[in-house]
């Protein structure tokens, strides 16, 4: 007898048999216990989770001549032709090779001919999907008022390219993807049957890389099997898929986490140079760190269930070596990479280029990151590691006016040249900037709000966050006066700087027409300026009202 692959030996039989999908194979039982059969179904679901399975069941089922619990009893004569294909009251069709109009009028044609031997003529259609426009339109009404003894089965992986009018006129079952705890039960069964001793984790492996399909894992098992002598290993499962040992990945990121750059790229080249794929590489990684964002938010789910407790107990361990930031950044940086490393010429070296990305440290100019770095120094204090130097402002000022007496000196001279070039440089000051265009602050006031709301739209919602923190003052001269409150010192310092002062007064400029130039100031700095100037024109009122050597001012 000729050899056949894993999948199409242990092709589920009966409805108990199809792994994962209890509610649809119920729900069918129960069509065929009630007598209340449709005409018509769409199984839909990714590749390999039991669409075709089911439908070659229910198609045994609905003709079996003695059914043991509204399953096949595949047995009979009917049951037996169907499963040998020598009867054609069930036919499948491969609607990718099948996809013009003339197959479709060949099946409207067939349709009006009675089954051989059962009670109903099933028509398969797989990957539905693939039929051209004129195929779907041919199919319409066939589909709608089929003869009595007709039954449509339409399967597909992609739902959403089918017509509306197609799949209003069918019951719709959603196959999901099987569970990787399902998968590596039904694994055990089939090792067990084949008399192969097989590790959990070497099944565990096998059924994550499956991706949630069955039939994949079968594919993948059958690859393994014929690799080993009889036992199934984790070392061999990782051996044939060209996957990397979990304990490489900790390594690595481990490295990464500790920033020892030297480190994480000899694990890379040790990894590579074994003959790994650097696709199979960032891929493992990307996953990796995304179960350690999920051990670090304490989420529990299925794939992690399914680890060895061993494992879990790492993860647990190495997701407190990093921030929720730093693997969100891990995980942008390594997806991003792992589209471009598909088109490279030499994907090492952007692997490589990523991993000392990682092992840098990043000073982000946003509020969590700010926050992180607060708790980092509280950390620091609390644990006594920061030692603060303790001097005070007049030793500072003092020692600064002995060391360098001479200095002083030619500070304060060079002042009184300046002062006395003041009127000079004041008037060609003010003929610049009479050559400028006044501002209009009441236009720059009113148009304040559509000036965030731009940079809102702009995609630039840090700097919007931040600016709308602050007050418009007023103008002086060609400069904006914008102003922050006590406490948002940040915001001012990171709107200070020059790239973002350029970027906001071009936007102003794009929804007012003025062209200011920007100083960002805190509140008590103009309340400070305000009353020193106050008291400066109460003291120039004294000296005018009082006698000459009567008024002594002393600061305190």
């Amino acid at each position: 007898m000729a050899y056949k692959a894993l999948y199409r030996k242990f092709r589920p039989q009966v409805f108990e048999d199809v792994v994962g999908q209890n509610p649809i194979t119920t729900t069918l039982k129960n069509q065929i216990k009630a007598k209340s059969i449709s005409h018509a179904y769409l199984f839909s679901g990714t590749r390999g989770t039991g669409k075709t399975s089911t439908a070659k069941i229910f198609a045994r089922a609905v003709n079996c001549l003695q059914p043991e619990d509204f399953n096949p009893c595949n047995q009979c004569e009917v049951c037996k032709g169907i499963l040998t294909e020598s009867i054609m009251d069930v036919v499948e069709i491969d609607a990718a090779s099948n996809n013009g109009v003339d197959h479709i009028r060949e099946l409207r044609e067939n349709v009006k001919y009675p089954p051989s031997k059962g009670s109903y003529k099933i028509y398969i259609i797989d990957e539905v999907h693939m039929l051209s426009t004129g195929a779907f339109n041919a199919l319409l009404k066939t589909l709608e008022e089929p003869p009595n003894h007709v039954i449509f089965i339409l399967a597909t992986t992609d739902p959403q390219k089918l017509p509306a009018t197609i799949l209003s006129r069918c019951q719709r079952y959603d196959f999901k993807g099987v569970t990787t705890k399902a998968i590596i039960e039904r694994l055990k069964e089939i090792c067990s049957k084949l008399e192969v001793d097989a590790e959990e984790e070497a099944l565990r492996i096998i059924a994550i890389n499956a991706g949630g399909a069955l039939r994949d894992a079968l594919s993948i098992l059958e690859q393994c099997i014929s690799f080993t002598d009889g036992k199934l290993t984790e070392e061999e499962v990782i051996d044939t898929l060209g996957l990397v040992n979990h304990q490489m990945i900790f390594s690595l990121v481990e490295a990464i986490a500790k920033k020892n750059t030297s480190e994480a790229i000899h694990l890379i080249q040790k990894i590579v140079g074994e003959g790994k794929d650097v696709q199979q590489l960032i891929k493992e990684l990307v996953y990796h760190f995304r179960n350690l964002m999920m051990a670090k938010i304490n989420v529990e789910l299925e794939e992690l269930l399914s680890l060895s407790k061993e494992v879990l107990e790492k993860l647990q361990q190495q997701s407190k070596s990093f921030s929720i930031n730093g693997i969100k950044e891990a995980i942008n940086i390594l997806s991003e990479l792992e589209g471009k490393a598909k088109y490279a010429a030499q994907p090492k070296i952007l692997l490589e280029v990523a991993a000392v990305s990682l092992c840098i440290e990043k000073q982000e100019e946003n509020v969590d990151s700010l926050i992180e770095r607060v708790l980092q120094l509280e950390k620091k204090i609390a644990s006594g590691k920061s030692a603060f130097k303790e001097t005070s402002l007049r030793e500072t000022y003092s020692t600064n006016i002995v060391e360098n007496p001479v200095k002083k000196i030619k500070t304060v001279e060079k002042a009184a040249e300046e002062e006395s070039l003041g009127p000079e440089k004041t008037e060609k000051e003010e003929i610049e900037s009479s050559k400028e265009e006044a501002l209009d602050f009441s236009a720059l006031k009113d148009g304040w709000q559509e000036v965030k709301d731009f940079i809102k739209r702009d995609k630039k919602a840090q700097v919007e966050a931040m600016l709308k923190e602050g007050n418009i003052e007023g103008i002086k001269g060609n400069r904006l006066i914008i102003s922050f409150k006590d406490g948002y010192g940040f915001h001012r310092e990171t709107l200070d700087k020059e790239k973002n002062k350029e970027y906001i007064a071009s936007i102003i400029k794009k929804v007012t027409g003025q062209n200011p130039k920007l100083s960002f100031v805190m509140e008590y700095e103009i309340n400070e300026k305000q009353k020193n100037n106050d008291e400066e024109i109460i003291i120039e009122k004294l000296k005018k009202v009082l006698p000459e050597g009567l008024l002594e001012i002393v600061d305190e």
